[in-house]
């Protein structure tokens, strides 16, 4: 039911803002830096929802695009620390609107390189095609030393907001969550749309959609591309919430994860990246403080999702509609 499922998703939203606010006036910032990791989270895999839950689109190289939005927040930053410009003169900035716009264009036009390759491809080559791409920005970051190689860069001070003490756990949190909501808002109008009816008709019938004078092919590019997009000012996010930049957000393993909490929270549902990223970091808090295997738990409850509750932890609450 999508009033249900709506309701859910204010209630989660609603959640998601007062428990940080409570533990940041408890004195407890950790909790802070725990929602903000959820917000950030959420952001990025709604960005892979679009080409995923919407295009059925099972990329394997969302890393990828996570990664640079790290790596542009990281290397802009130092640069302007250190007073040198980065290229033709052009100069490094701490001002993360700046840096949002950066990443906003340098993961769509990777995704744009990509996705013109490997959505010529369908199925389990798109999957092993977006991994390979994936891995080639993961091993050029690795062997690139003038940004860290495989040791990273460190962000020496969190990257600046008008008005705003980012150094502070709450203010950046209130960014994040913004900026999640937003993204939210993004993919309902996009689901609700023609162009998101146009993406979802696709991933049905390639023939029916042609018929009708729509290509196909551009409409999964141009989502490739929105989600790419949007997953690297994701990336951007957790680069300042960690204050540093690693090849490890590059690798397949960052993929994976990005999927299974679309999956946890429900393929192509609004508020699925949500409900996944909180389960997931939560299990993470939980029982990581007990046991370092604590992703093998994550897993039994990822099969019992899979086996039994097909439109995910919000399906099984909110009821098996179709998302589309």
């Amino acid at each position: 039911m999508r009033g249900r499922e709506t309701i859910i998703g204010i209630a989660l939203m609603a959640l998601l803002l007062v428990v940080p606010a409570v533990a940041s006036q408890a004195g407890e910032p950790f909790y802070v830096t725990l929602a903000t990791r959820i917000a950030i989270l959420a952001l990025a895999a709604t960005g892979l929802n679009i080409a995923l839950g919407l295009g059925g689109l099972v990329s394997f190289g969302h890393a990828a695009f996570f990664g640079v939005g790290g790596y542009v927040a990281g290397i802009l930053a130092a640069h302007a620390m250190s007073m040198e410009p980065i290229l033709l003169g052009i100069p490094g900035t701490k001002q993360m609107l700046v840096i949002w716009l950066v990443a906003l264009a340098a993961g769509g036009l990777l995704a744009l390189a990509i996705g013109a390759i490997s959505l010529r491809t369908t199925g389990v080559y798109f999957i092993m095609i977006t991994l390979a791409f994936a891995q080639m920005v993961y091993y050029f970051a690795v062997s690139w030393p003038a940004y860290g190689g495989e040791d990273g860069l460190p962000i020496l001070l969190r990257n600046q907001f008008p008005g705003v003490n980012t150094l502070k756990p709450l203010p950046f949190f209130l960014i994040c969550y913004v900026l999640l909501a937003a993204g939210l808002a993004f993919f309902a109008l996009l689901r609700g749309s023609r162009f998101g009816a146009a993406l979802q008709a696709s991933r049905q019938n390639d023939t029916r959609l042609a018929a009708v004078g729509i290509a196909p092919y551009r409409v999964r590019l141009a989502a490739f591309v929105i989600s790419g997009a949007i997953t690297a000012l994701a990336g951007a996010l957790f680069a300042d919430l960690n204050r540093f930049v690693s090849p490890s957000m590059l690798s397949w393993q960052m993929s994976g994860e990005l999927i299974v909490l679309i999956i946890l929270g429900g393929v192509g549902r609004l508020s699925g990246p949500v409900v996944g990223a909180i389960v997931y970091v939560v299990l993470e808090y939980v029982l990581g403080g007990i046991t370092e295997r604590w992703q093998l738990f994550l897993g039994l409850v990822l099969l019992v999702v899979v086996l039994f509750a097909r439109g995910g932890l919000i399906g099984l609450v909110a009821g098996r509609a179709r998302h589309g």
